[in-house]
C-alpha cells in the first residue's frame, strides 16, 4: 500500500495535470488538482478496482450478486426515508419505511425484495440531497481518493450520512470494514457496463463530470431541470459571426423603356 499512497501524493503536490484548451468551467475552479485526483483514481481502479469487479461477476452467480445487492439497497433505504422527513416527504417517507422493514423481515433481512413486487419501488435520497433543498449551493466540484466524484456540498454530506447508515453502529471494526468493502466491490461491479463508453469519449475527466453534476442535479430537484440546464455542457461551441460583406456599388439603373407610342386605329 506504500506505492498507491506515495503516488497519491506526489499527484496532488505536483498537481501536474495538463488542462485541455478552451474555456475553463466555472463549476470546477480546482480542475488541475482535480485531474490528479482523477489520474490517481483510474489507475487505481484499472490496477486494481476493475479486475477485481471482473473477477467477481464471472465467478460469483447472478442470483448471489443480486442478493447482495439488495442487501446493501435496503441498508441505504433508511438514510433514504430518514431523509424524505427531512425534505417533508412524509408519504415518500412512509413508503420508503414500510419498504425497508418488508425487505428486512419478508426478504430475510433484504437478501430478497418483495417490497418491489408489493409497489414499494427503490428510491434514493441522501443529505447531499436534503442540504441542496434546503438552499445550500453545492460548491466547487472535487474528486476524492478513491471515492471519486462529489462536490463541496455532498463532502460534506457523506461524513453525515454515515449516522443513519446502520453499519456504522456495528462494534467490531473488522466487520465494519469487510462490508464496506464488499459494498464497493457491489458498487463496482454494477458500473462496468458503462466503461466502455467513458473509455469512448475524448475526454474522460470531463464525460465523468458533467454527466455526475447533471444527474446530481436531477437529484436534488426531483428531476426538475430546465432542459438548457442538461443540454449546457455539450452545446457546440458558438462560431464567430462572419465579418460583414463590404458594401458593393450599385449598378448603374437603366431608364425604363418608353412606352411604345400609340396606334391609331386603321381608318
Amino acid at each position: 500500500m506504500q506505492k498507491p499512497v506515495f503516488a497519491l501524493a506526489m499527484l496532488l503536490l505536483a498537481g501536474c495535470a495538463s488542462l485541455p484548451s478552451g474555456k475553463a468551467d466555472s463549476r470546477d475552479p480546482w480542475e488541475r488538482l482535480n485531474r490528479s485526483t482523477f489520474a490517481f483514481n483510474d489507475a487505481l481502479d484499472r490496477g486494481i478496482g476493475r479486475p477485481v469487479a471482473k473477477a467477481y461477476k464471472k465467478v460469483v452467480p447472478q442470483f448471489m450478486r443480486t442478493g447482495v445487492n439488495n442487501v446493501f439497497n435496503n441498508l441505504n433505504t433508511v438514510n433514504t426515508a430518514f431523509n424524505d422527513a427531512l425534505q417533508g416527504k412524509m408519504r415518500a417517507a412512509g413508503r420508503d419505511s414500510t419498504r425497508f422493514l418488508m425487505n428486512s423481515v419478508f426478504g430475510f433481512g433484504g437478501l430478497f425484495d418483495p417490497a418491489s413486487r408489493a409497489g414499494f419501488e427503490l428510491n434514493d435520497e441522501d443529505f447531499g440531497q436534503t442540504f441542496g433543498k434546503w438552499g445550500m449551493k453545492s460548491g466547487p466540484y472535487v474528486v476524492l481518493p478513491i471515492l471519486g466524484p462529489s462536490s463541496f456540498r455532498d463532502t460534506f454530506s457523506k461524513l453525515v450520512d454515515q449516522f443513519t447508515y446502520p453499519v456504522y453502529y456495528l462494534e467490531d471494526d473488522s466487520t465494519r470494514i469487510i462490508i464496506r468493502g464488499v459494498s464497493l466491490l457491489d458498487t463496482r461491479a454494477e458500473l462496468l457496463d458503462i466503461d466502455a463508453q467513458i473509455e469512448r469519449s475524448y475526454d474522460k475527466y470531463a464525460f465523468v463530470r458533467n454527466a455526475w453534476l447533471q444527474r446530481r442535479e436531477f437529484q436534488v430537484t426531483d428531476g426538475n431541470v430546465e432542459e438548457s440546464s442538461l443540454e449546457e455542457d455539450f452545446e457546440p461551441e458558438e462560431e464567430a459571426p462572419a465579418e460583414p460583406a463590404e458594401p458593393t456599388q450599385p449598378a448603374e439603373s437603366t431608364p425604363p423603356p418608353e412606352p411604345p407610342a400609340p396606334t391609331t386605329p386603321p381608318q
